[in-house]
């Protein structure tokens, strides 16, 4: 009985999750719309980030700005995704040293 509830929540979850993949690639959007779904991703990334870019420590909100803007800069001339990362790391224990 355990199993067909387990198989069952699995349908249920999958379904909606991979029939959109299935179907996207069939319609035809307009521009606008194809703009607007290209700009989600960016949109849920700020959306996850930001939050945690003013905790970095919350008396001083501007070590996380300041750090998000270094990592901003060292991304912006295209560097490796781990020196983003590690830079602004250095940012953030720079200026709380």
């Amino acid at each position: 009985m355990i199993i067909w509830i387990i198989i069952g929540m699995a349908l249920v979850t999958a379904v909606p999750r991979f029939f959109p993949a299935f179907i996207i690639d069939r319609i035809q959007f307009p521009k606008w719309i194809d703009r607007w779904l290209n700009a989600i991703p960016y949109a849920a990334l700020g959306a996850l980030i930001f939050p945690g870019i003013l905790s970095v420590k919350p008396d001083a909100p501007q070590i996380g700005i300041i750090a998000a803007l270094a990592a901003g800069a060292l991304a912006w001339l295209n560097l490796n995704i781990i020196i983003v990362v590690l830079g602004s790391i250095a940012a953030v224990f720079l200026m709380t040293f």
